[in-house]
């Protein structure tokens, strides 16, 4: 009994660390290898076609780009 209390103490004592180091750092925990971007696949499912949620995504950013490109080329 008491290696499982050593244990669960010293597991404790490192989720306590842990949560303090977040705190004042005050950055989001982010993995180390950069996730499927880092490989290239621009989306996790296989499809070939993309969801409705997705082409929504799609058209906005496309639309806000155009926006962009048009108020850095106004002339007026």
């Amino acid at each position: 009994m008491s290696t499982f209390l050593a244990a669960f103490v010293v597991l404790l004592l490192f989720f306590l660390l842990m949560s303090v180091g977040y705190i004042i750092k005050r950055k989001a925990v982010a993995g180390s290898c950069g996730g499927l971007g880092a490989i290239g696949i621009d989306k996790a499912c296989d499809c070939d076609e993309p969801c409705d949620n997705r082409k929504a995504k799609m058209a906005k950013a496309e639309e806000e780009a155009r926006n962009e490109r048009l108020t850095q080329n106004r002339i007026i």
